[in-house]
């Protein structure tokens, strides 16, 4: 499924129980198994259905091998009756029941489940009560009544160091609702040290990561679970390059059949916008594992900006056979509306999502959108602000925000928005293109020009910076230059091989004929002027200027070759064998002097 995108060799690492590396993979196994049942015993099931699709993608133990069960202590054994009668409360989500059992517990098992299920139950109030009364755009004034009892407690533990790894992670997942930021990283940090095997700290640690130095301050246990969230990081802070390099390297040391790697390496491929080796890693996914929810909104995505519709009509059909009431689900429908330009019934999706799960980043960036479509600034504005509440490395809205400013024609706030979007994704064309926009209505041409070079340099998407570089420099009356790009964004169009629908290579070919023609090249001004002909807009100004240049060359005059004009028009582009769609070029053979 997945191009070799550098093989890096595994180094030796050592693992949670002791000494070991990628080589030992029974043991790893072994990690595997043990934490996802340890896991589930304290009600983290996602932690838990992490580290056993892990295993899966593992070759199977012999039963001599198998992970022993936990050894109980005279504080579990105690505690036993309590938590297993509040375990089966916990599991059908009464967490105020299970709490009021398990109240007086010692053995860290059971007491975990006290907290966590105090934790939840207050979580569960909070989400009821923003979906009672004030609906999705109004969420954050809701808080979670438990957390200050709770940090109080933990934070008693903790001083005493009587939290074991899971404690820790509940109490940096207490602090992170606090937005108490730094003390959740030094415990989510702490709680890694502990419980290196746990995935639920490393993930809490990866959303609290802010870019690249934060990252070199940390120090991490030394652990093959680190590789795991260095991948999961890069992919997060967009070094693509990097996290496809440590993907590729966790898939050379086993973990190949692992649908959870396959699947990252898709979103890898989604955020540098390699839509069809993202598509087809997903197709794959989909074989191996057909009923899979997860990711499958960004799998949508890419089918939206593809615009394939009945693909993304089966998909939505499909997962909503699966598990209709899933962010997920209601997100591909809300993309399958949107595509159909149904935009009211996309953003109901959308905030459907959003009673589901409140911090859903996604809905709240698509939901902003189709608020977008439909006008509504203002509601687009709330969304897109809740998005960055939820993740303020998500550049596509902080770029929604800078589009929903531009249409209020407020250019500064645009300017500051388009620059966070740009430093989150200092390669992605479209923001640098958008900045120059910006800079251009702020009246500062130097800082533009600029901005629409990098884009160019960088590989533009859309196709646009050169042209938008040219207007800029006949702006300025720097005619050689604007004739330079003008002539290099021609040579791009053309070399896609066939000329697609582009307005502006009229433009383009209008103002090389007008230069040539001013530079008396007669015969550039004449090739140029034949491919004017070939465009509506153009076609009377074209036949216009070719009349002038007869009628010059009829009077004697000859081609300058005092005018210094390096550019020419490429062989490919000559008027016989350029590819176009529309009325062939006229013969000037016959009217050629």
């Amino acid at each position: 499924v997945i191009g070799r995108v550098g093989a890096m060799a595994a180094a030796a690492m050592v693992a949670a129980s002791g000494g070991g590396d990628f080589s030992d993979l029974r043991e790893i196994k072994k990690q595997l198994l043990s934490v996802a049942e340890r896991s589930r015993e304290r009600g983290l099931q996602h932690s838990g259905k992490w580290a056993a699709e892990l295993a899966f993608a593992l070759e199977p133990l012999p039963l001599s091998e198998l992970p022993p069960p936990p050894v109980l202590t005279e504080e579990d054994a105690r505690d036993l009756d309590a938590y297993t009668l509040a375990k089966s409360y916990f599991d059908l989500k009464e967490y105020d029941r299970a709490a009021y059992f398990l109240q007086g517990c010692k053995s860290q098992k059971a007491y975990f489940l006290y907290m966590y299920s105090r934790y939840l139950s207050g979580e569960k109030k909070k989400d009821d009560e923003t979906v009672d009364s004030l609906g999705p755009l109004e969420k954050g004034q809701v808080k979670n009544e438990a957390l200050r009892e709770l940090r109080v407690e933990l934070s008693k533990k903790h001083k005493a160091q009587e939290l074991d790894g899971f404690g820790l992670y509940l109490y940096g997942v207490v602090l992170r609702k606090l937005d108490l930021v730094k003390e959740a990283i030094d415990v989510f940090v702490e709680a890694a040290h502990v419980l290196p095997l746990h995935w639920g700290a490393w993930l809490e640690l990866c959303n609290l990561i802010t870019d690249k130095e934060m990252l070199k301050f940390l120090s991490l246990p030394d652990t093959w679970m680190k590789e795991f969230f260095l991948a999961h990081i890069y992919t997060e802070l967009q070094l693509i390059e990097e996290a496809l390099q440590k993907y590729q390297s966790l898939i050379d040391a086993g973990f190949s059949k692992s649908t959870y790697i396959i699947s990252q390496i898709a979103v890898a491929y989604h955020n540098i916008r390699d839509i069809d080796k993202a598509l087809s890693i997903f197709n794959e996914l989909r074989k191996q594992d057909p009923y899979r929810i997860e990711n499958m909104d960004t799998f949508s995505n890419l089918l939206y900006v593809r615009s394939m519709k009945p693909e993304l009509s089966y998909l939505a059909h499909n997962l909503c056979e699966i598990d209709k009431y899933r962010v997920e689900t209601c997100c591909v429908i809300g993309n399958y509306y949107s595509l159909r330009s149904q935009h009211e019934k996309a953003a109901l999706y959308f905030q459907r999502a959003l009673k589901l799960n409140p911090r859903y980043l996604g809905a709240w960036t698509l939901m902003g959108h189709e608020y977008m479509e439909m006008k509504n600034t203002s509601a687009a504005i709330q969304a897109y602000r809740h998005a960055i509440e939820v993740n303020k490395r998500d550049y596509r809205a902080w770029y929604g925000l800078g589009q929903t400013y531009e249409i209020l024609k407020m250019p500064f706030y645009c300017l500051y928005y388009y620059r966070r979007a740009h430093q989150l994704r200092p390669n992605d064309s479209r923001m640098l293109v958008a900045l120059g926009e910006c800079y251009e209505k702020l009246n500062q041409l130097v800082e533009a020009k600029k901005c629409y070079w990098r884009a160019y340099a960088v590989g533009d998407v859309e196709k646009m910076a050169l042209v938008k570089l040219a207007k800029l420099h006949e702006q300025l009356n720097e005619s050689e230059q604007a004739a330079q790009c003008y002539i290099k964004y021609i040579q791009d169009i053309y070399s896609c091989g066939e000329v697609v629908e582009h307005l502006e290579v009229s433009t383009a070919f209008r103002y090389l004929a007008q230069y040539y023609f001013k530079c008396k090249l007669w015969d550039e001004a004449s090739a140029c002027a034949q491919k004017c002909c070939a465009f509506n807009d153009t076609r009377e100004e074209g036949k216009a200027l070719l009349r002038q240049i007869l009628q010059l060359r009829n009077q004697g005059e000859t081609s300058s070759t005092d005018v210094a004009a390096p550019f020419f028009l490429p062989a490919s582009l000559s008027a016989n064998n350029t590819p176009t769609r529309r009325v062939s070029p006229l013969n000037l053979s016959s009217v050629t002097p």
